[in-house]
């Protein structure tokens, strides 16, 4: 930002002028400045008259062979020119963007199972195309997304988030649903359960706001049925290592269940009651539209999210490895 200037110092200074004074330093004739500006002769000898005023500097000396430059115009060509050029750039180019050559701090809010699901794949994709960038990842949930971005806390946010405010830019990048997750005694070799097993059984739940119903119980209540809720967190990170030691089951986001199943040796089958899926989405303030950094990013996150939605270890591999070998 420029701080020793005063906006006074420009009341006098026409920009036209300055464009002149460039075109009649490289052609060193008011006849043919006035050719490539398409204005009358006269036009551009007035205005060379208002220049010479301004800088109280000749600028251009009439000799037998020509107008020749002073060494204050050539100081002018140089610094003016080069400030013009810059000006142009800025008005009139778009800006370039190489994620190579990136660099800085993004800072992303998610829940923490979106942190286990998607981030690994999604740090492996910015490490590989943009190796300059630093990502500061914050927790965040439906409650308190909105108010992260408004004071700029974040920059995006991923998560199953319902629509925001006007301001609040929304994509979509995948659905699941929900499956239930326990020991595999409790789940049945078969990965099935009935109904009156599945509520039969004492069951752990993530609540951000530390409920002991959610949309499970709200399902059940249409059947006029209910479950024995033991355990609430507003974390899943804690839950799979409950699971392996505490006779409970839990409802997890489908893409969590095949994890759980590989590393904790949990098994998983599909909650026999009609659940809304989850909506999982990137979402960002207004202000950042023109980010380009910004909307790359959600470029890279709406690639690589529907490909791990559907949970399947192998394609989560698979993936990890492309990231590798790009």
């Amino acid at each position: 930002m420029i701080t020793n200037i005063s906006e006074n110092d420009f009341r006098g200074v026409d920009l036209n002028l300055m464009v002149t004074l460039m075109v009649l330093l490289r052609e060193r004739s008011v006849t043919r400045a006035a050719e490539h500006l398409h204005l009358g002769q006269p036009a551009v000898s007035g205005a060379l008259a208002r220049l010479r005023s301004l800088f109280d500097d000749e600028l251009l000396v009439r000799t037998g062979t020509g107008m020749l430059p002073t060494p204050r115009a050539l100081e002018l060509e140089r610094q003016v020119g080069q400030a013009l050029s810059d000006m142009h750039v800025a008005l009139f180019q778009p800006p370039s963007f190489d994620p190579l050559t990136v660099s800085g701090t993004l800072t992303i809010g998610m829940p923490d199972w979106i942190d286990t699901w998607l981030l690994p794949a999604l740090l492996a994709a910015l490490s590989r195309k943009a190796p300059n960038v630093r990502v500061r990842v914050l927790e965040t949930d439906p409650y308190t997304v909105s108010d992260m971005l408004a004071q700029e806390e974040i920059e995006l946010a991923i998560g199953a988030f319902d629509q925001g405010p006007p301001w609040q830019r929304r994509m979509a990048l995948a659905s699941m649903t929900f499956r239930c997750v326990g020991r595999p005694e409790l789940i049945g070799s078969g990965g099935k359960m009935t109904l009156e097993q599945y509520i039969g059984l004492p069951h752990l739940l993530v609540s951000h706001r530390g409920a002991f119903e959610g949309r499970v119980d709200k399902a059940l209540a249409t059947l006029g049925l209910s479950r024995n809720v033991v355990h609430t967190s507003p974390h899943f990170s804690s839950l799979p290592r409950v699971l392996q030691r505490v006779d409970a089951v839990a409802a997890v986001p489908g893409g969590l269940a095949p994890l759980w199943e590989k590393d904790f040796g949990l098994l998983s089958a599909a909650i026999p009651l009609e659940l809304p899926t989850i909506e999982i989405a990137v979402v960002s303030h207004a202000t950042r539209d023109k980010d380009m950094f910004v909307q790359w990013v959600c470029d890279i996150v709406r690639e690589i999210a529907p490909r791990l939605a559907t949970g399947a270890p192998d394609a989560r591999l698979k993936l990890s490895e492309e990231n590798v070998q790009k």
